[in-house]
């Protein structure tokens, strides 16, 4: 089982914690921004490798933990781009 699921304190989980932004304190063009970033293709096709095979379940104990890596970080990604839409649909002031 993924250690994303089971585990509070994966970097991601810690990283996220320590960037909280209080209501009303993200700029819009942090906001912005924070809903730019994507994952370069070189990295997609890499995920869909893994993801591929984790599905054959032939992964190896290495593609295993790249493969939570990569979901830690597209966790925090969208825990991010989350309060960048909300941040946005706040009533500009």
């Amino acid at each position: 089982m993924s250690s994303q699921i089971t585990s509070p304190n994966t970097e991601a989980a810690i990283l996220s914690r320590v960037i909280q932004v209080e209501e009303g304190a993200l700029s819009r063009g942090a906001a912005e921004y924070l809903l730019s970033i994507r994952f370069g293709e070189r990295d997609v096709a890499r995920m869909n490798e893994l993801s591929e095979l984790a599905r054959q379940g032939k992964l190896t104990t290495d593609e295993q933990a790249e493969l939570d890596s990569y979901l830690h970080v597209s966790n925090l990604l969208a825990v991010m781009q989350s309060k960048g839409r909300s941040a946005l649909q706040r009533p500009t002031q």
